[in-house]
């Protein structure tokens, strides 16, 4: 856990300097060359996942088995352009996250599917250097509901601190890049994020939720910009 919150302050630090190292670089550029401001736009989120768990000290001796599974994604997300080089980016959507252990693994034996119904929100900083984008930033996210099938027996999950009990709140942080394809009318955009789990969601076990996600956004931007600096 100290080592993911560790992996976070730096990354948190990394972003921190590449934002004020664009909107310094835009501060003393010359005014002849005005570059645009990145497009502010709302639009789709509608990907199939894939996720999985990390075991906490317990993950080498179940490496042999996990398994991925596939979870929909679906909701919004919105890109605001602050400065040429720099843009906040929130999301909210519905998730569906979970993992598969196979058979014989050390946990029960048994082939076992977990699957959590989530509500997502993360909030990135994005700096654009080009056509080309790197962001991150910290997440939250509401699980309320979800299910364990071992073998062919499905249950739902329970919430709470209890034998086998799974919390309902839950932090990570996102980080990744893209790139920006410009047709004539719309801009195209593909953004790989990968998404690690910070906190233990489950109360008598280490468990924590990963995925990457893979997004291709295709957006018309705003006539006006209204979070846009104006310039002298």
């Amino acid at each position: 856990m100290m080592k993911k919150l560790h992996i976070a302050r730096i990354l948190g630090m990394l972003l921190l300097s590449a934002s004020a190292w664009a909107q310094n670089n835009e501060e003393i550029a010359p005014e002849t060359k005005k570059e645009k401001v990145p497009e502010t736009y709302l639009d789709l989120v509608l990907n199939l996942v894939g996720t999985n768990f990390h075991y906490g000290n317990s993950n080498n001796a179940l490496s042999d088995y996990k398994k991925a599974v596939l979870g929909a994604q679906v909701g919004v997300s919105m890109q605001a352009g602050i400065t040429p080089h720099f843009s906040v980016v929130s999301e909210f959507y519905f998730f569906m996250k979970g993992a598969e252990l196979g058979v014989n693994n050390p946990f029960n034996g048994n082939n076992n599917t977990i699957r959590l119904y989530t509500f997502e929100l993360p909030v990135l900083a994005r700096v654009h250097l080009g056509r080309f984008h790197f962001n991150a930033g910290p997440a939250i996210a509401y699980n309320f509901y979800g299910t364990q099938k071992i073998e062919s027996n499905t249950s739902d999950l329970t919430f709470g601190d209890v034998s086998g009990g799974f919390k309902r709140w839950e932090a990570s942080v996102q980080m990744g890049g893209g790139y920006r394809f410009q047709t004539k009318r719309k801009s195209i955009l593909l953004d790989v994020r990968y998404n690690d789990g910070l906190t233990n969601i489950s109360f008598d076990r280490e468990i924590y939720n990963q995925s990457l996600i893979i997004s291709l956004h295709i957006s018309k931007p705003w006539k006006t910009n209204p979070l846009a600096r104006k310039r002298n």
